[in-house]
């Protein structure tokens, strides 16, 4: 098969196919005697497994890791269940940094009446004044 039917059964990119092979994460199709790529059935499997765990959250890596998982006939599911599960507390992390800079956010808005003022209490805080008047003293000295 050729890279372009693979896209579209892989719902990729040709660039992204040629990436991950560049990378290592498929390996590399044999050439037919007019030096097209050809893959076969193993790499649209492999591209379906990144695209996949690309979209969850698995970086690179996490994706190599997974591949080498689907690729050894001796895996235990515990491995890939614990690398789940790895994900999952990560994304948890970042859900809760994520809705700690929420509440920052909604506490700055708050602050501010956000009418034609040039006093901007969002400003003020982010660059660490207290007040507009903060900002005047620190110019006139």
């Amino acid at each position: 098969m050729y890279i372009n039917e693979v896209a579209k059964l892989t719902n990729l990119t040709t660039k992204a196919i040629r990436f991950y092979e560049e990378k290592g994460l498929i390996s590399a199709p044999s050439r037919s005697a007019n030096g097209y790529r050809q893959y076969g059935v193993q790499h649209i499997e492999a591209l379906n497994l990144i695209r996949e765990a690309r979209e969850i959250g698995f970086s690179l890596p996490e994706c190599e890791q997974l591949l080498s998982l689907y690729h050894n006939p001796h895996r235990r599911s515990a491995d890939v269940k614990a690398q789940t599960l790895a994900k999952i507390s990560e994304i948890d992390q970042q859900i809760t940094r994520l809705q700690q800079m929420r509440e920052k956010l909604m506490a700055l808005a708050e602050q501010c009446p956000g009418d034609d003022s040039e006093d901007c209490p969002i400003i003020n805080s982010l660059s660490g004044q207290s007040c507009c008047h903060h900002k005047s003293s620190l110019h006139n000295k």
